[in-house]
């Protein structure tokens, strides 16, 4: 099997976007659907859609046809490669000290060529300074690319530390990795 090395092109989504966010959202909830966390299925909701209170607070409307207003502090983004989506970003805190990757999915035919890597690095040098990602430890591709990410954008400075899940009695602590990131991407 022959990995996908094509190019990706990063960009802010638009509210015209957000249509397109919310299958690759399915996409990615159904990816993260195979791991039980704390014994607990992650099954969709009855009409076949996973709960997406994320997508709501990336994208808020500001009133203008087309306009996208950061509220919370959250930007979406979208991955192309030419007019295919192939996967998308949320971050969160853009306006505080630390940017949070609060979600992150690359569909999985353009997986294990780079495109991850790639994005994730136009991502955050769209904001240098201290970032941090959660993850689970149930999901081995997860912590591969992660930790492989901290060392590629802070090589020997990153870390990581298991925390609480706010609110989730029971669950096992999210796993999060910290790292500064000062670079830039041509665009």
């Amino acid at each position: 099997m022959t990995s996908y090395t094509g190019a990706v092109d990063v960009r802010p989504a638009t509210l015209a976007d957000r249509p397109t966010v919310e299958r690759l959202w399915l996409m990615f909830r159904h990816d993260l659907s195979e791991f039980r966390n704390g014994g607990v299925s992650q099954l969709p909701n009855p009409d076949g859609t996973f709960r997406s209170e994320r997508v709501a607070a990336a994208f808020r409307d500001s009133g203008e046809p087309g306009d996208l207003r950061v509220s919370g502090d959250w930007a979406p983004y979208l991955f192309l490669s030419g007019v295919h989506p192939v996967g998308f970003a949320f971050v969160r805190g853009i306006g505080g000290p630390t940017r949070i990757l609060n979600s992150f999915f690359v569909v999985r035919g353009a997986r294990r060529g780079g495109v991850g890597m790639r994005a994730v690095r136009d991502v955050v040098s769209r904001c240098p300074g201290d970032w941090e990602v959660a993850f689970q430890d149930v999901n081995p591709g997860a912590v591969a690319f992660w930790r492989r990410v901290g060392e590629e954008l802070a090589p020997g400075e990153w870390g990581e530390e298991r925390r609480p899940v706010p609110g989730r009695v029971g669950l096992p602590p999210d796993v999060w990795i910290s790292f500064r990131y000062g670079g830039a991407v041509e665009r």
